[in-house]
């Protein structure tokens, strides 16, 4: 009989995907917050509103998570590039925890990397921004702002998880979070940083070495996630199916390491993997 060691049933491929999708999101995100809010931004010179701006920015940091999730990392790892999406995904059963502790990790080194690159590349312009380090806003109790992150964050896997549950809405799975964390972002921001996103916030808060208040993004969106995963099977009850996977866009062609995939597949093993073609 042939042996197999724990490291050969891990997905390197879909790992390395994860880590390169969250760097490029992180570096988006850090990036698109210098130019349109911070030090010396040209897009102030001809759009002075600070909304207006903040809009921006949401819709360049949210479509570039859009990106990821049509390109091919993204069909390959499902572009989760978010440990509470992970996280989420694996409460309803549709992760191997293995491969849950290969994302969460993925992701986190992916968002350094992503927020060191962009403080290289800015340096003055991104300091002036605290490197896009999320932070709650002045005035704001911290606890409101926890809740604001949870909520946000549930709100979000939530709809995720609706639009996959769908045979005919799942394809529309990036444009509607696109539309979503912009809107979130522009209303947000000013009060929570508008993060969702647990490794968001962790890449910018390791590079900039800042870690006040950076407790309550590494819990309050994990918890929304949960919340989420109870909303959504007390809305199974009445109707809703399961979700059909857990990948943001799935491509049959793609090998798919998820559990319980119902969406298209082709060429599964006894595992219900997808092997390559």
């Amino acid at each position: 009989m042939q042996k197999h060691f724990w490291w050969q049933r891990l997905h390197w491929p879909e790992y390395g995907s994860e880590l390169l999708g969250t760097a490029f999101l992180v570096f988006i995100a850090v990036s698109a917050v210098t130019f349109n809010l911070g030090l010396g931004s040209p897009l102030a010179v001809v759009l002075p509103n600070s909304s207006a701006r903040r809009l921006i920015t949401g819709l360049l940091l949210a479509g570039s998570g859009s990106l990821v999730a049509i390109s091919p990392l993204g069909k390959l790892s499902g572009a989760h590039l978010n440990p509470a999406v992970s996280l989420a995904f694996w409460l309803q059963g549709k992760m191997h925890q293995h491969d849950l502790v290969g994302y969460l990790a993925s992701q986190l080194l992916g968002a350094a990397l992503g927020a060191g690159l962009a403080m290289l590349i800015w340096r003055e312009r991104a300091a002036s921004v605290h490197n896009g380090v999320t932070a709650p806003g002045v005035g704001y109790p911290i606890w409101s702002v926890f809740l604001l992150e949870m909520g946000l964050t549930c709100l979000l896997v939530l709809a995720i998880f609706l639009f996959l549950s769908s045979h005919r809405l799942m394809r529309w799975t990036p444009l509607m979070t696109w539309l979503l964390v912009a809107f979130m972002y522009w209303q947000a921001a000013p009060i929570s940083g508008s993060s969702l996103n647990p490794a968001r916030s962790f890449g910018p808060a390791l590079v900039s070495w800042f870690w006040r208040d950076q407790w309550l993004y590494y819990l309050a969106s994990p918890i929304g996630a949960l919340l989420a995963v109870v909303l959504f099977r007390s809305l199974s009850m009445v109707g809703i199916d399961d979700v059909l996977t857990a990948k943001m866009f799935h491509a049959p062609r793609y090998r798919c390491i998820c559990k319980d995939v119902k969406a298209p597949q082709l060429n599964t093993d006894q595992d219900g993997t997808l092997i390559w073609p």
